[in-house]
């Protein structure tokens, strides 16, 4: 490896260091009293070695918004299959096995209060809406809203994540087949009458 490979390499994991030491401070601070000094003296580098890389609070919090979702986006793209219907349910369920596996980039990305202004959407999202346009093409759909039926299904998978991590010690009847008869559910009503009801 040489010199310049080596900085480069020194340079991403100085960043890295950054993002979870700040991922970690923002989730564990709420009230936002958080300050550039303080996760400099976190991670003992000098104030200037975080500036060097995120210029202000703000470029530092949107870096770790946009990595929870660039790393949902990468799991949910490996879930496409020949069948429109299949494609969602992996989709849908790799959702939920995102936030249960990586709880600290899902709750940043979901569960924290979004700043002011219009919501912008993420390639997760345009994920799910082109899987429910897919299956409404392909006939396995009834010809319904395909922006509400995106919603209504992410409202469902969101809210089984959000009460896995916030309840981890309620009894529940057994995660994985609640996981899947919630999302069997939710396509259900979805299906047209071609498809038999089957989910």
């Amino acid at each position: 490896m040489n010199a310049k490979d080596r900085r480069t390499q020194q340079k991403d994991a100085l960043k890295a260091t950054i993002l979870a030491a700040a991922r970690d401070m923002f989730l564990r601070d709420e009230a936002g009293r958080i300050s550039m000094r303080r996760l400099a003296e976190k991670i003992d580098y000098s104030i200037g070695a975080i500036y060097l890389h995120f210029p202000s609070k703000d470029a530092l919090l949107n870096a770790l918004v946009e990595e929870s979702f660039a790393k949902l986006s990468q799991a949910l793209r490996k879930t496409r299959r020949k069948d429109p219907v299949e494609t969602l349910r992996a989709g849908l369920k790799a959702y939920v096995r995102f936030g249960l596996r990586y709880p600290n980039h899902y709750r940043f990305a979901f569960m924290r209060r979004p700043k002011p202004g219009p919501y912008q959407t993420h390639d997760a999202f345009e994920y799910l809406r082109e899987c429910v346009r897919r299956c409404i093409e392909a006939g396995r759909f009834r010809q319904v809203d395909a922006e509400t039926s995106a919603q209504l299904l992410w409202a469902g998978v969101h809210g089984l994540t959000s009460l896995f991590l916030a309840r981890p010690n309620f009894p529940w009847v057994g995660r994985d087949a609640l996981i899947d008869e919630t999302i069997a559910n939710s396509i259900r009503g979805l299906l047209a009458k071609t498809s038999g009801g089957q989910s």
